[in-house]
């Protein structure tokens, strides 16, 4: 049995520059991993296919890490499988990467099992197969996505040194934001950031890595936060009664908040449970990566 982490990540900036031809978007987003991360195991000799600890979870061809699998199989096809099954820690729906992050580590296990192992770039070519932020997760190293997610800047050692390591708040409410449906709802505003202004904030943090990045704003935000009128709502109390202002990761739902290490998080919680009622999700980590 081979097993890999499959770790969340947070957009600490996103920047949404236009809309391509082919209905996606361009984007310029600071991202990193965090401590928070499912874990994927390979049990080899068995049959392909896919078990979960969580029942919600599709376990059929829907499934990104049964994608995954098919994407390595059609440049490898004689590669070595077997079962897979998922324990889950990411919420669904969070905008932290949870399914992206899982095929990522389905590739790297089917990798791991090759007797002949593709280099980097290959793993991060197929993973684009699968989805927009997969090749993002092969690595999970902070860096800065462009295009629909799978041009990476590795973000060099200062900035890096910067981030990691710091602690961050995650809260959820009990529903999600599908992807689509977040940059639908920016593409009917057509409110885009100018290219040149995106790469100048985030050139200008690069440059002056103390400061916050999160600063720098996430585009989908106003919509999600426009249509889920439960998020602001909460956030602006967390912010006027515990003084920690969250801010929308990805396309959401999750917020995550910059806190210190001593940080004690109970009014938080409280808040979020009076707001969202007892479905609410709360979680603590670290930038890992």
């Amino acid at each position: 049995m081979l097993v890999e982490a499959a770790h969340a990540k947070l957009n600490l900036t996103l920047a949404v520059t236009g809309r391509r031809a082919d209905g996606f978007h361009e984007l310029v987003s600071l991202v990193v991993s965090i401590s928070l991360a499912d874990h994927l195991a390979l049990h080899l000799g068995q049959p392909l296919g896919l078990t979960c600890d969580d029942p919600a979870l599709p376990v059929d061809d829907t499934n990104l890490v049964l994608k995954a699998a098919a994407a390595y199989l059609r440049h490898r096809p004689a590669a070595v499988i077997g079962r897979f099954h998922l324990a889950k820690k990411i919420p669904h729906g969070a905008g932290l990467g949870g399914g992206s992050s899982d095929a990522a580590a389905a590739l790297r296990l089917l990798n791991r099992a090759s007797g002949a192992p593709l280099g980097i770039a290959a793993l991060e070519s197929i993973a684009a197969e699968v989805g927009s932020d997969c090749p993002y997760f092969i690595r999970s190293q902070s860096a800065i996505m462009r295009g629909r997610g799978g041009r990476l800047e590795i973000l060099s050692e200062a900035p890096r040194r910067a981030l990691v390591g710091r602690k961050v708040i995650i809260i959820k409410p009990p529903f999600g934001v599908p992807t689509p449906e977040a940059y639908g709802l920016l593409a009917k505003a057509g409110v885009y950031r100018p290219p040149a202004q995106a790469e100048a904030e985030l050139a200008a943090w690069v440059a002056q890595p103390a400061a916050d990045p999160s600063l720098i704003g996430n585009d989908l935000a106003a919509p999600v936060f426009g249509k889920h009128l439960a998020l602001p709502v909460a956030c602006d109390e967390i912010a006027q009664k515990e003084g920690v202002h969250f801010r929308l990761t990805g396309s959401g739902s999750a917020c995550f908040a910059f806190v210190s290490e001593g940080f004690e998080p109970t009014g938080v919680r409280s808040a979020c449970v009076a707001a969202w009622g007892p479905g609410a999700w709360l979680a603590d980590a670290v930038i890992s990566g």
